[in-house]
């Protein structure tokens, strides 16, 4: 067959097909069930759509049900959404509409039609906007693709009063060809692919919010309304999605914050977090926690929270970092710019751990003998995010990190990795979290190190990564992020699942060809000669700040008890009982636990309600009968059970269950020890 295309399809099979053969030829080659259920196809993993002329490679077949279909819903939503607004509004802009994380979203440009003034979207419009997408739908229009000439283009959107449209044909690079999207009368510029119809969309969709927007991101460009929505290809992970919203509303880490009175945030310091008693002890008890699973493996230090600019430069950040980073001098040099006596050297405030635990390693000569030396920090850093950008405490400017610095052999590596990996998993269980995925990002094109380093690097990571699953029996999951490592080396990221089902990316293993080089890092090895370590950053919680957050929303605010900021509190129903009730709280408190007492003159049940708000895990209940028999009633949060205890009882149960997962260990393995010894 001359001028013939040949294709692979998953089988492994190979057919070939004339020159100009469509996807949806192929399709309805194969079967016509088949091509019916097609919305598209991919070519070498690329999505096509399905009137694109195949090509030379692997090919399949995309329907609906595909995962990798749920883009091409969401991206025609956008764009039957986008249709709606403008059927309903007439004259309004339309900008910018891609399919992100969930959903989708439409940045609009809308002036009233008498005043000419801005006239932004409201949460009142969505239900309006809703019903116009599903008769747009309905209509099952076709979407057909169009080349068009570049002055085409600017002529016809400017003719049209899309000025922003303009502005984009404009920023499309000469080589590139400028594609139109229509579907019925409607059309839009838009780089594709899209499914056949509109009809395909289907209706398990919604509208979710409303928010301003700056054309292009820049604030000093017009104030846009960007709406949101999802889309699903089932109305039922429509509805498990919107549960899980709800849920997430719910287990809102900042309400829980104020709720439990664990701390806020304030104008004065945006960013950065005003920690209350409660939320401190909670912070504390994660470090502690954290320093107990370190000792006697790590070293722990503490590099200097600012210097001198010129390290920055060494270590490449002040160069690549600097719009994320903090810069400080004397407070007298800014009022005072121009007095030659004050010091005006800059100093950054840092925005990680690893330049200054280089220097620590660099202190003093090191022998291969030495080798692994692993540097261990809770370090306060600083990092600028936008002010849009800040969430409580999953997006901060100020937050502590738990990193930590393996400088090792080559040979040492991949033993490294896995006693790191062990120690992530180990402390993610202890947390409840058991569902763990661990992926290895490769080689990025910009990269710094030979292709040597990396080619050895990637093949320790991925036997490890085929001895993390192996070990797990199939439990932890894995997989492989192709070029997206740092340019200074490949990496594992280790993402969690919590209670309704979110994803977390939080811990790193990530291997380092830069800083060692750039700050001339190295140690004598067995033939006396200097070699540079490998470096490995390596992070579990990553910010103390952020992982305090997860566990909050991840038990919606229900913290096991050896976690609870307050564990115990002693409420008596009459002051007959206050006496006893000290005597319990300080049986408790002697026995480890954070214990409160509650002898205010109020009802029980007003007390039992007040202390279930702010999540308080036992509640013991105290009155005259119970001070007479030294018993106490214990009530867990979210029961209304009563359950009885004698007093010393009690104390024993709930110290054990206060006990950290880590120290539980320790007691079983002592016991063990000594029954061996019997």
């Amino acid at each position: 067959m001359t001028n013939a295309v040949s294709l692979v399809f998953p089988d492994g099979s190979k057919r070939e097909y004339p020159a100009g053969t469509t996807g949806r030829d192929v399709a309805e080659s194969i079967s016509k069930s088949l091509a019916k259920k097609a919305v598209a196809i991919t070519l070498d993993g690329e999505l096509i759509d399905l009137a694109d002329p195949v090509r030379n490679g692997a090919i399949e077949i995309v329907t609906r049900t595909d995962p990798r279909a749920l883009e091409l819903i969401r991206h025609d939503a956008a764009h039957v959404m986008a249709e709606a607004v403008q059927e309903l509004w007439p004259g309004t802009q339309v900008t910018i509409g891609p399919v992100i994380e969930n959903g989708f979203y439409y940045d609009f440009k809308r002036v009233h039609p008498d005043t000419r003034e801005d006239w932004p979207f409201t949460p009142e419009d969505l239900p309006v906007i809703e019903k116009k997408m599903r008769e747009i739908i309905a209509r099952n229009e076709p979407f057909t693709k169009e080349i068009w000439e570049r002055n085409k283009a600017r002529d016809v959107f400017a003719d049209m009063g899309e000025a922003y449209k303009v502005e984009l044909v404009d920023a499309i690079p000469e080589d590139q060809t400028i594609r139109i999207y229509r579907q019925g009368k409607w059309f839009d510029l838009c780089r594709g692919p899209h499914m056949d119809s509109t009809g395909r969309v289907g209706n398990a969709f919604k509208l979710m919010t409303v928010a301003g927007a700056y054309w292009r991101g820049d604030s000093t460009k017009p104030m846009l309304t960007r709406i949101y929505g999802t889309a699903w290809a089932e109305q039922s992970e429509l509805d498990a999605y919107l549960h899980m919203i709800e849920e997430a509303e719910k287990r809102d880490h900042r309400r829980l914050g104020r709720e439990m009175d664990l701390f806020h945030f304030q104008e004065e310091g945006p960013g950065v977090v005003f920690w209350h008693s409660k939320g401190w002890r909670m912070f504390q008890t994660l470090v502690s926690y954290m320093r107990r699973r370190l000792n006697g493996v790590y070293e722990e230090v503490n590099a200097p929270q600012i210097l001198d600019k010129s390290l920055w430069e060494t270590s490449g950040h002040w160069g690549w970092y600097q719009e994320n980073m903090f810069a400080v001098k004397s407070a007298h040099a800014f009022t005072h710019p121009d007095d030659e006596e004050a010091d005006h050297r800059i100093f950054a405030i840092k925005p990680m751990n690893c330049p200054g635990h280089v220097q620590i390693f660099k202190h003093g000569l090191k022998s291969y003998r030495d080798l692994p030396i692993r540097l261990a920090e809770f370090g306060n850093v600083h990092r600028y995010e936008p002010s849009g950008a800040l969430h409580g405490l999953m997006r901060v400017r100020g937050f502590t990190q738990d990193d930590a610095h393996v400088f090792c052999t080559d040979e040492q590596l991949a033993a490294e990795c896995l006693r790191i990996n062990d120690l992530i998993l180990s402390v993610y269980e202890d947390f409840g979290f058991e569902q763990v995925v661990v992926k290895l990002s490769t080689r990025p094109e910009k990269r710094v190190g030979t292709d040597e380093l990396w080619d050895r690097a990637e093949s320790v990571m991925m036997d490890v990564l085929k001895t993390i699953e192996e070990q797990s029996g199939g439990r932890i999951k894995t997989g492989v992020l192709e070029g997206e490592g740092a340019f200074y080396g490949p990496k594992f990221e280790y993402t969690l699942r919590d209670a309704i089902g979110r994803e977390w990316q939080c811990g790193t293993t990530q291997v380092d060809f830069n800083l060692p080089e750039r700050f001339g890092a190295f140690y004598i090895d067995k033939e006396s000669e200097k070699q540079q370590p490998v470096m490995i950053h390596r992070a579990i919680c990553g910010s103390m700040e952020r992982f305090l957050g997860i566990l909050i929303e991840n038990f919606a605010g229900h913290m096991p008890l050896w976690f609870a900021p307050l564990q115990v509190v002693v409420a008596t129903i009459t002051s007959d009982a206050d006496a006893y009730g000290s005597e319990v709280a300080e049986a408790l408190r002697d026995a480890g636990l954070h214990v409160e007492t509650d002898f205010r003159n109020e009802k029980i049940n007003y007390k039992v309600r007040e202390h279930s708000v702010t999540k308080v895990p036992v509640i013991l209940v105290i009155g005259k009968r119970e001070a007479e028999e030294r018993t106490v009633n214990m009530r867990r949060l979210g029961s209304r059970d009563q359950t009885s205890y004698g007093l010393e009882e009690v104390v024993e149960l709930l110290a054990k269950e206060a006990t950290a997962p880590d120290l539980v260990r320790k007691q079983a393995a002592r016991a063990a020890r000594k029954t061996v010894q019997a």
